[in-house]
């Protein structure tokens, strides 16, 4: 087991200032041209693919990482670039945490891949949980699997909305409710294999920023999938959902919570890029920009505000970083620190970007400068993969030992 150390090392930094460069000189130059667009940026993601940062290969290697850093440290460069770009290179990892998090050895190695593709043929992955009518709330979920035993086939129905990639993902990992009456104890996940008839795209959401980010409804018409789509098999799933049957309630982790506890951390992440970029930003801007005779940061107002900026990133880089760390040493979260972490460094790019637009005065309301849209991205960190008065409630819960409402 791997012993909790601040230090980077060698291997880590590499891939730190491999990615880096990459976000410098291919994410960033394009960032406003694809925000302006509002489409997904296969060309970026082919160019990510073709140089390794787009691949399960890649995504593999830094999950084994015994100290849990080495994918905080990439994804805060990737969204450092920008976050939507960001999110479009990351968004199939989604799936592919849904598929390994429910899924057998056997579907893991099938499945987790088909999500990527290769650089010659690149592939997209969507994890599809959130309802129109069900968003915090996955226990609610109106998505119906029903088994048709004759055919060994389950068929899907349903609308799934706010999904990233949804519908023009070649794998979609669908969470659907099997048993309603159990809530969220009676769901499982499963692999829509590309092409099925019966699943297309719904609405395509205009959003607020990560716009590179393709953000959509996925719509479920009588969806047929072999019952080896099944994530877990389906004599797991009998077994829990009689145990559930027969206490009321299982101890199981909910499908969609065991994903989102996977990668809240990994959410944190890539809002620390964003609050980075910000304050990198607007320190080199208030050293630059000269008002009354002298540097703006020459001004306590200024230097303050950069200096708490410095100060809430660092902090919320360490949450994020021991909840990292816990994860990949097998520690368990008795306080909800997954959640603190992404609550935290949420809450601090929603800050920090505020501040950022703050320094640079009316430059910083235009979109001729880049901390408008860094304050625009870094609003969905709060409420996508559970907003931030959920993960209140999940520490809440933790910290209490009582089911709090």
């Amino acid at each position: 087991m791997a012993e909790f150390s601040l230090d980077i090392n060698e291997d880590q930094q590499t891939i730190k200032d491999w990615v880096h460069d990459f976000a410098a000189n291919v994410i960033r130059p394009a960032a406003e041209e694809w925000d302006e667009r509002e489409e997904f940026p296969m060309p970026i993601v082919q160019e990510a693919a073709n140089i390794g940062v787009y691949g399960w290969e890649f995504l593999l290697s830094a999950m084994s990482d015994p100290t849990g850093l080495t994918l905080p440290l990439f994804i805060e460069e990737l969204s450092w670039g920008d976050a939507g770009i960001a999110l479009a290179i990351m968004g199939s990892g989604l799936a592919a945490a849904g598929i390994s998090g429910n899924g057998t050895p056997e579907q893991v190695m099938e499945w987790v891949p088909q999500c990527y593709g290769t650089a010659d043929d690149v592939k997209l992955g969507a994890f599809c949980v959130s309802e129109p009518d069900a968003g915090s709330d996955v226990s609610s979920l109106r998505t119906r699997a029903v088994y048709d035993e004759a055919k060994d086939e389950w068929v899907l129905n349903g609308t799934k909305a706010w999904i990233t990639n949804g519908g023009i993902a070649d794998v979609h990992v669908v969470v659907a409710a099997v048993d309603p009456e159990l809530k969220g104890r009676g769901q499982a996940s499963f692999i829509v294999p590309p092409g099925t008839k019966g699943l297309s795209q719904g609405q395509k959401y205009k959003k607020h920023g990560i716009k590179a980010s393709h953000t959509a409804e996925v719509v479920l018409d009588d969806v047929r999938v072999p019952g080896h789509c099944l994530l877990g098999g389906k004599e797991k799933l009998d077994a829990k959902l009689a145990r559930g049957r027969d206490a009321g309630r299982t101890g199981e982790k909910q499908p969609a919570m065991a994903t989102f506890e996977a990668t809240r951390p990994s959410v944190g992440a890539q809002a620390l890029g964003v609050a980075r970029a910000a304050y990198e930003y607007s320190l080199q801007y208030a050293k630059e920009r000269v008002a009354f005779g002298r540097p703006i940061i020459m001004n306590q107002s200024i230097a303050f505000k950069l200096a708490d900026m410095k100060m809430e990133i660092d902090a919320a880089r360490l949450l994020v970083h021991r909840a990292s760390w816990m994860a990949a040493t097998g520690k368990e979260f008795v306080a909800g620190e997954g959640s603190m972490s992404k609550l935290k460094a949420g809450e601090v790019a929603v800050w920090v970007t505020e501040q950022a637009i703050q320094i640079l005065g009316g430059y910083g309301y235009t979109r001729e400068y880049p901390v408008e849209r860094w304050h625009r991205d870094s609003k969905i960190f709060t409420i996508f993969e559970g907003t931030s008065e959920i993960q209140r409630l999940v520490i809440a819960r933790a910290i209490s030992g009582l089911r709090i409402e």
